[in-house]
């Protein structure tokens, strides 16, 4: 195969695989009734006037599967970063120790777990439409190349192979996250 044409086929390829990590790392951000430290990942912390990621301000782990605790690196810091968990409104009710911050993550209702279910459905939608992106990018470049109408064909059938490889690992993908989150 022509240089050309192999790089086009390697740059869709890339760019179908960061289709797939961006899904795994959005699918991470969808709780699934198991405590993580991802889940707090969008809170930001006023740390000293700037909004600093609460990352950057505590240590943030797991003890079990129900709970989330926050160490932070300053005492003083305790009350900004229950403020800032509550205006994140992610529906923790954060306590308040004196040394830490504790948070009892909720067991989900059948009702919200049907609700991220489809959440994690949209963001598998939105995977599949960038490697759709992707291949009509690469066929779009094959038909600009200049090669034999063969070469062209053979390109472009290669290219909906990996296609139809990538659409199949992200439904692969959906489908643990589904039972992971219909699991009670």
């Amino acid at each position: 195969m022509n240089e050309e044409l192999q790089f086009i086929i390697d740059s869709a390829l890339e760019n179908m695989s960061s289709a797939i990590e961006h899904l795994e790392s959005e699918l991470l951000k969808i709780r699934a009734g198991k405590a993580n430290p991802v889940m707090l990942s969008s809170v930001m912390v006023d740390y000293y006037g700037s909004p600093t990621p609460l990352s950057q301000v505590a240590n943030v782990s797991t003890p079990d599967a129900r709970t989330l605790s926050i160490q932070p690196w300053e005492k003083a810091l305790l009350a900004e970063i229950e403020k800032a968990i509550m205006n994140a409104n992610l529906g923790f009710n954060p306590m308040n120790n004196g040394e830490s911050i504790i948070i009892n993550v909720p067991p989900l209702t059948e009702e919200r777990r049907k609700e991220l279910a489809k959440m994690a459905k949209a963001e598998t939608e939105t995977a599949k439409v960038s490697i759709r992106n992707a291949r009509k990018d690469a066929n779009n470049e094959i038909k600009k190349s200049e090669v034999s109408d063969d070469e062209q064909k053979n390109c472009e059938i290669d290219v909906q192979k990996h296609t139809d490889a990538y659409i199949k690992k992200t439904d692969e993908v959906y489908v643990r996250k589904e039972k992971e989150i219909l699991t009670v």
